[in-house]
């Protein structure tokens, strides 16, 4: 034990070296949030983590998640001590163009997800663990660092509600109880005694232990893996800024950067040495993992004529996509009787996981799986991935490759009410980097775009809508990403409407009557509104002299007519000049029937036919 404890205490030193020497050099970063967790993370790294540095994508390797990104400096720092960067990419930290950016990122090979805005480490590492305990039964252990600032995000206690649920013994979380949050102390201090009693609660093992005692620290990871059906966390009593005396459990600290002269006495407090490198345990060995044999999708077919919810062809769709892609998993909030989802969690239950009423861990558990390359799809009521949004955003700065369905948007869900509406879906959608978003109409529409979600890149969101709807393609047709269908057209259209989803329909009852007065519109189905055709919808307005009429279930902030406008003023060629109207939903919605609220809020077929004679005049 001594002979370990000397090595310990010579790593720890090192990191908290390192912490301060690269974050003097940038001049920015949280050296007092690196010094706390030192010790935790010497013991770990030299003698419990398992990890191949040169193989970061050994199906073994275990998974250590800083959730507490603010202290990148340390994450860094260990880094350099397994030798896998060297001492001047360390202090390259933070300055432009350097893979060490403030907070980590996957830009990074070592790093499974963004993390930096506090609260989300936890549930992805939930999402981790359950593949490696219930769909690949594999050895790793998923490490994460939290803060206990962090502790006050709700988040947080979602997670601990599922894993304790799940019972995944695979987890281990590491709690740096350092008691100084950013402005001042923290809920509860040091009141380990409390954080173990509400953690206990959720079904945890919990382990109270003071986070600068080597020994204790030795004890408290064996006893984490001893065999149990809980997750573990151990609850340590540190300081932040350990180890220098004019840092140490000093409040207004945080965030502070220390001057060369400060650095020069840290140096000299903590007694610096000669750099040495750890060798990291290995994982265990395992024969190269065999690629799942991917079938032909035989998606569902629906006979032009019919009448189906496309949420319906959501879930069957998901189902056939499940048959033939053993990677697909699917999750949902306690929804999926109406999402549909439960068709897929009926046909393949050991691939589905109720993630209950906690949309952001729905969303952390998809990102989790997707470090495990499952293909991940994730579905609850459009609106209430505003819940999760935050989680959303994090998720393309880990360039996580993640599928979300929203059921129940917009004014035509009916007599719910406004809560229940998703009226800012799309705009949300759009706003993420890389992002996909699908509003299809049909559902045989539908069925082809949950299965090229698939073979996506990024974060995919499609929006299904409540009510039956007319199948109006044949099972055959092809929706391509990016592409859009032309519903309607003649040489004599004088209008182009726009339309997706529900308002494909008014637009389409809205034709009908225009026919009768001998007023010819073209009808375009922007299925796909992220990327959108700009080629047909340009060529198309082109057709109509400029004329074009956008009208959506959404506000009209960020929409389809966002996307449409934004394609259309940015098309090359020559352009007419551009009159377009917008039909969105303007004021707050109540209940009633969807006929009388697509009519109230200005988008039904009624409204369009007065837009055209308007516009066509």
């Amino acid at each position: 034990m001594t002979g370990h404890i000397d090595q310990w205490q010579r790593l720890a030193k090192q990191l908290r070296i390192d912490s301060i020497r690269c974050s003097t050099a940038a001049g920015s970063g949280h050296p007092t949030s690196a010094l706390s967790a030192a010790d935790l993370m010497a013991v770990l790294m030299t003698s419990y983590l398992r990890y191949d540095f040169d193989q970061p994508d050994h199906p073994n390797n275990d998974h250590l998640i800083f959730s507490k990104g603010h202290a990148s400096a340390l994450l860094y720092a260990i880094y350099r001590a397994a030798g896998a960067i060297s001492g001047e990419e360390l202090l390259r930290y933070r300055t432009f163009g350097s893979r060490l950016q403030g907070h980590p990122t996957p830009i990074i090979p070592w790093v499974d997800v963004a993390t930096g805005s506090l609260g989300q480490g936890l549930p992805i590492g939930v999402g981790t663990a359950l593949a490696g305990q219930y769909l690949e039964q594999r050895p790793y252990r998923t490490w994460v660092l939290l803060g206990d600032s962090e502790m006050a995000e709700g988040s947080v206690w979602e997670a601990l509600n599922t894993a304790g649920h799940y019972r995944l013994h695979n987890l281990i979380g590491i709690l740096d109880m350092n008691r100084l949050g950013q402005r001042g102390p923290t809920i509860l201090e040091w009141d380990s005694a409390t954080y173990a009693a509400r953690i206990r609660a959720f079904g945890w093992h919990t382990i109270e232990i003071d986070g600068h005692n080597f020994e204790n620290i030795q004890q408290a990871y064996t006893e984490a893996l001893q065999p149990r059906d809980q997750p573990t966390l151990i609850i340590a009593k540190t300081k932040k800024g350990r180890g220098v005396s004019f840092l140490e459990d000093k409040n207004g600290k945080h965030g502070k950067t220390l001057t060369a002269d400060e650095a020069k006495q840290a140096f000299a407090e903590l007694g610096e040495g000669q750099i040495f490198t750890v060798t990291v345990q290995k994982p265990e060995p395992t024969a190269p993992a065999t690629q799942p044999q991917v079938a032909p999708t035989e998606l569902p077919r629906y006979e032009v004529g019919t009448s189906v919810a496309t949420r319906q062809a959501y879930g069957e769709a998901l189902q056939s996509v499940g048959a033939a892609r053993p990677t697909v998993v699917a999750l949902d909030g306690e929804v999926s009787n109406s999402t549909f989802a439960e068709k897929f969690g009926q046909a393949y239950p050991d691939r589905f996981f109720e993630m209950y009423i906690a949309e952001q861990q729905l969303v952390a558990t998809a990102v989790g799986l997707s470090v495990r390359h499952y293909i991940p799809y994730a579905s609850t009521f459009a609106a209430f991935f505003a819940r999760a949004y935050d989680f959303i955003r994090m998720a393309a700065i880990s360039s996580a490759n993640i599928r979300l369905s929203g059921s129940h948007a917009g004014v035509s869900i009916g007599e719910d009410g406004p809560s229940q509406m998703a009226l800012e879906d799309l705009a949300m959608m759009q706003a993420i980097h890389g992002s996909t978003v699908l509003y299809p109409g049909d559902a045989n529409q539908t069925a082809h775009l949950v299965d090229a979600m698939a073979d996506l890149s990024g974060i995919s969101y499609i929006r299904t809508t409540r009510e039956k709807t007319p199948v109006i393609y044949n099972p055959d047709e092809q929706f391509p990403i990016g592409g859009s269908k032309v519903v309607r057209q003649s040489h004599q259209d004088v209008v182009t409407v726009v339309a997706a989803g529900i308002t494909l329909y008014e637009a389409l009852s809205a034709y009908e009557t225009l026919q009768k007065a001998g007023i010819a519109i073209r009808i375009i189905d922007a299925y796909s509104v992220k990327p959108i055709d700009q080629q047909t919808l340009h060529e198309a307005v082109q057709h109509t002299n400029g004329k074009c009429i956008v009208v959506e279930d959404h506000w009209p902030e960020g929409g389809l007519g966002s996307a449409v406008l934004a394609a259309l003023t940015t098309a090359e060629g020559n352009t007419p000049q551009l009159r377009l109207v917008h039909l969105a939903v303007q004021n707050m919605p109540g209940s009633g029937t969807p006929a009388e609220l697509l009519d109230a809020a200005g988008i039904s077929a009624k409204q369009i036919v007065n837009a055209v004679h308007k516009l066509a005049s």
